[in-house]
């Protein structure tokens, strides 16, 4: 039989291709970025060899779970691992806790003349390994925040910097009310794995500073860890400036027209636009309170007026009046506080070449320095 392997680590590091044979309710509140679910076990069949464990003990359950998966489905079975084995004969196999259900689908691997390694700890172990690698950056490395306006490009400064987390991407949101994108977000918990393993990644390449953007502790559906939340929470900060002007563009190409063309690509030329601009309608619906009533009706009302127009012409002039009217008389207030109570913090300020150049010159002095 193969040797079982520990090294979770080198299995992210390398991204090593994981069989998850776990069941599909299992794998759908968390897997691992690229794991392919084969399961040995329906989720109907998990249930009731579960069930058999709690009424009559370990040995019942088992000759229950042969009993299930045998002839055609288990044949079946076997020919989607094998076939999986012959795709990535470099890969591992792991269940929950690497117990009897990996321990089952590696010895009939063997049985069929193929020896494939398994996951000691399976998933609850390489998992609490990821969750414990974001708390000790937290504590072991140096992060600094990148703060702003709304629409100053804070997320443009992080995608030029090959020390950075990006930690909307790694949620596929924005990170504002407006910041859902044309498709689903990872669970929490895929999403805590995904920033783990950038954050091993990086480290094995030697980086011990992350630039982060500044975020609340969550990103649209996606929850921070509190570890790395926390750190940001007192790391340095630096503050990015831009036109208002600039900031009305930047906005109007990320959430208008590129949030269209996403929709367009994914759903087609009419449901497309319906349902970005349900998407853009709901949004604005989502700070009614904090907006205030008038306020919101009359945002409402510019909103859709520019969707027609875009609808009917293509063109987007009329989106930048209630994208305006957001900055000056909700976003900016609210971020000028935020700049006032954080500014103890903040260790430098400027437009993007310059916070970039700042960025990267600070990285390399503490390169230089260990």
């Amino acid at each position: 039989m193969p040797e079982l392997t520990d090294e979770y680590r080198q299995i992210f590091l390398r991204g090593v291709p994981m069989l998850d044979l776990r069941a599909p309710v299992e794998f759908a509140q968390g897997a691992f970025p690229g794991a392919v679910n084969l399961p040995l076990m329906s989720d109907e069949e998990r249930a009731r060899v579960g069930t058999c464990y709690k009424q009559q003990g370990q040995d019942a359950a088992i000759k229950l779970g042969h009993q299930l998966v045998s002839g055609p489905l288990r044949a079946q079975r076997m020919a989607a691992w094998a076939d999986f084995v012959r795709q990535h004969p470099d890969g591992v196999l792991y269940c929950f806790r690497g117990g009897l259900r990996s321990q089952t689908v590696q010895r009939w691997l063997h049985e069929a003349g193929i020896d494939y390694p398994r996951v000691i700890g399976g998933y609850k172990a390489m998992r609490t390994f990821l969750i414990e690698t974001i708390e000790q950056a937290a504590t072991e490395c140096e992060l600094i925040v990148v703060g702003g306006m709304t629409g100053t490009g804070k997320t443009d400064v992080i995608a030029q910097l090959p020390h950075a987390i990006d930690l909307e991407g790694l949620a596929n949101h924005r990170g504002s009310a407006f910041g859902k994108r044309s498709t689903p977000q990872p669970t929490n918990i895929e999403f805590e794995n995904r920033v783990a393993i950038d954050i091993l990644r990086k480290r094995e390449a030697g980086i011990s500073q992350f630039v982060v953007e500044d975020e609340s502790r969550a990103i649209g559906s996606c929850s921070l860890p509190l570890p790395l939340h926390g750190a940001m929470q007192t790391a340095p900060l630096v503050w990015l400036e831009d036109s208002f002007e600039n900031r009305v563009e930047r906005i109007l190409r990320d959430y208008v027209v590129s949030q269209l063309d996403d929709h367009l690509a994914l759903h087609g030329p009419e449901q497309g636009f319906e349902r970005y601009a349900e998407q853009l309608l709901k949004s604005l619906a989502g700070i009614t309170k904090r907006l205030g009533g008038e306020r919101y009706q009359r945002l409402h009302t510019i909103m859709q007026e520019a969707l027609v127009q875009q609808q009917s012409s293509g063109e987007v002039v009329r989106h930048r009046d209630w994208i305006a009217g957001l900055l000056r008389e909700y976003y900016d207030p609210m971020y000028a506080f935020q700049r006032e109570s954080k500014g103890a913090r903040i260790v430098f300020a400027g437009e993007q070449a310059a916070v970039v150049e700042f960025l990267r010159e600070r990285a390399h002095a503490r390169s230089s320095a260990a």
